[in-house]
């Protein structure tokens, strides 16, 4: 019965670390919904429609960081669709200079 515990346990904590692993390799954005084409230029509400119409002509959806304005490239923009110029927390994977989004939730003004 105890070798049945030990085994439990550190299959339990096993699992743990493998899932700190995996936690680890998220991160959170906080910023603007831009286009690619304006980026940091068109940042911010005023900007929305027309990061739509920039979107409908090619261009797409980026992450503009608050405090710093770094623009960052999404590998799946759709996940940003219906955002345009919202202030949001995006979080997902970093690789280099583009970031897949896992989520997306829209964060106050205020909180800026």
């Amino acid at each position: 019965m105890r070798k049945l515990l030990l085994i439990c346990l550190a299959l339990c904590v096993m699992f743990m670390l493998v899932g700190v692993t995996f936690a680890a390799d998220s991160t959170t954005v906080n910023g603007i919904v831009s286009d690619s084409k304006c980026g940091a230029k068109n940042a911010g509400t005023k900007g929305a429609e027309c990061t739509k119409e920039c979107v409908k002509k090619g261009a797409k959806l980026v992450v503009v960081t608050d405090g710093d304005q770094k623009v960052i490239a999404v590998d799946n923009p759709d996940a940003l669709t219906g955002h345009e110029g919202h202030h949001v927390a995006v979080t997902g994977t970093v690789t280099g200079e583009s970031m897949h989004v896992d989520s997306v939730k829209m964060i106050e003004k205020s909180a800026m």
